[in-house]
């Protein structure tokens, strides 16, 4: 993928210098053979913050300066060239490259940490897949490992601290997705109460954990509101157990309202269910009794029947 962004990048430059004139002072230096030439264009291009024109240059003398002296220098601007283009999809690999290659430099940690920061300008809003974010915390907490002095580990930490808000967020918004979609499919309403737990273990100083446990309450009462009265009292039972383990963690909630609402609602729920059922025990005992009563009047009548035959055959 950032083969591709980078391709185009550099298709893009090189259609804007090919309005211009033909063979402009810059073209006839690109297509020369003056390798020193171009690397000193190049440098000067980069200072004067023309970086488009200065990757054409440096991108065309990485391989021909490979194992050189000058070697180092290049690819520490051709890094900087592809960040300052926000093309950081290709930087970050190149600031690695550096750090890889020349970890003995006195720019090894720099381009380590702008590795690492280039993932997390690359991370994605919270609603997105969150790959690269898991892969920016790997790297910045990479470089806190490799330089735990540096003055940049504290920026690294606070950017792993941004990061994990993010992944927070994203864990508390699919399982509140699930509560949403639970008035189409019932059982959403037990995988919300899953997914929230789930959040709160993989997490466990989550910021949204007052909400996320309401949550809880909430979705598990629902499961239980919208199941067969043979269930209910069970799961009705589930949420007042939450319910008590959220009145515990939270005796001043500005939430204590809603949730003693869901207790009564749970118990009274729990009352209901009870009252339904023995309706339909005391509904099927009485249609069991009447049964048995049309059968022993059957026989009954099958008997006299019988006895008349009997008679009428004497």
């Amino acid at each position: 993928m950032f083969k591709i962004k980078h391709l185009i990048i550099s298709f893009v430059a090189i259609a804007i210098l090919g309005l211009g004139a033909c063979k402009s002072r810059f073209e006839k230096l690109r297509l020369s053979n003056d390798v020193a030439k171009k690397y000193q264009e190049g440098i000067r291009l980069y200072n004067k913050k023309d970086y488009s024109k200065a990757l054409i240059l440096f991108e065309g003398l990485v391989q021909k300066y490979r194992g050189t002296a000058e070697a180092e220098d290049l690819n520490y601007y051709y890094a900087y060239t592809l960040y300052r283009l926000k093309d950081y999809t290709t930087a970050r690999y190149k600031f690695k490259e550096f750090a890889d290659t020349y970890p003995a430099s006195k720019n090894a940690e720099e381009c380590r940490y702008m590795g690492a920061y280039c993932y997390y300008l690359d991370s994605p809003k919270s609603s997105l897949d969150q790959e690269n974010t898991y892969k920016a915390i790997d790297a910045l907490q990479l470089f806190i490992n490799l330089y735990p002095k540096s003055d940049r580990a504290t920026q690294a930490a606070q950017y792993i601290a941004n990061l994990r808000d993010k992944l927070e967020k994203k864990a508390f918004d699919n399982a509140k997705l699930y509560y949403d979609l639970g008035g189409y499919d019932v059982t959403n309403y037990k995988a919300a109460v899953v997914a929230l737990k789930n959040a709160q273990v993989e997490f466990p100083d989550i910021r949204y954990a007052e909400e996320m446990n309401l949550l809880i309450v909430k979705a598990q009462f629902m499961y239980a509101k919208n199941s067969f009265p043979a269930r209910q009292e069970d799961r009705f039972n589930e949420a007042l157990d939450y319910y008590n383990e959220f009145i515990e963690a939270y005796p001043s909630s500005k939430y204590a309202k809603e949730a003693k609402q869901l207790k009564d609602d749970s118990e009274a729920g729990i009352a209901n269910a009870k009252k339904i059922l023995a309706e339909e025990a005391a509904m099927i005992a009485k249609y069991k009794a009447l049964e048995e009563s049309d059968k022993g009047n059957k026989k009954k009548k099958d008997t006299t029947n019988n006895n008349l035959d009997i008679k009428t055959q004497k």
